[in-house]
């Protein structure tokens, strides 16, 4: 039986190399988004039932992100209709996965981790973190979005010290080897957990 690690963290804390670092240490990684991606792909299970409500969605064979975000900003009642399909296809991705990873530990990376209720599915939680300039700095030096965009996904995300508060481990992400020292403690720390299990 693998042991299940969530992680999280608000856009701009440092998620996707934290989990980068988790995988270094022999750790299989479960990515919700990517998850997400393959659903939405050309031939994803995700685009039939998409298809069948929203037909418009479909572009080239594939859900379209943009034309979802345009219909859910057209109808706020579809974002409940796109969420009854996909979520338990993201679901099904995520029980597949952990049935064939051979690892011990295996890490979810789940951006909402915390607001669904997906802690009660994990054994434990890690919590990604830094400062709030830094995490504004790092999102707006992606280019991919304005500060306005930036502070209203932020305000939808359960706020960082609520997070902290319900981890069993935080990650601070404040530089890439402090990061990577504080991922290779929470594995140390978790096989240490397994071997006295």
């Amino acid at each position: 039986m693998s042991f299940l690690l969530g992680l999280t963290g608000s856009i701009g804390m440092g998620k996707s190399t934290t989990a980068k670092l988790f995988t270094e240490m022999g750790c299989a990684l479960w990515d919700a988004d990517a998850a997400v991606h393959r659903l939405y792909a050309p031939g994803g299970a995700a685009v039939a039932p998409l298809a069948a409500v929203f037909p418009t969605a479909i572009v080239h064979g594939a859900v379209d992100r943009n034309v979802l975000k345009q219909i859910i900003a057209a109808d706020p009642g579809a974002l409940k209709q796109i969420e009854a399909i996909v979520h338990p296809l993201v679901g099904a991705d995520r029980e597949a996965f952990k049935q064939a990873a051979t690892a011990d530990i295996i890490v979810l990376d789940i951006p909402l981790l915390l607001e669904t209720g997906g802690e009660a599915r994990v054994d434990a939680v890690a919590v990604v973190s830094v400062d709030a300039e830094t995490q504004e700095r790092r999102v707006l030096e992606r280019g991919t979005m304005t500060r306005e965009q930036f502070l209203l996904i932020k305000s939808k995300q359960m706020p960082d010290a609520d997070k902290r508060a319900r981890a069993d481990y935080v990650i601070v992400t404040d530089t890439l080897d402090h990061a990577r020292q504080q991922v290779q403690d929470v594995v140390a720390d978790i096989r240490r957990k397994i071997a006295h299990a």
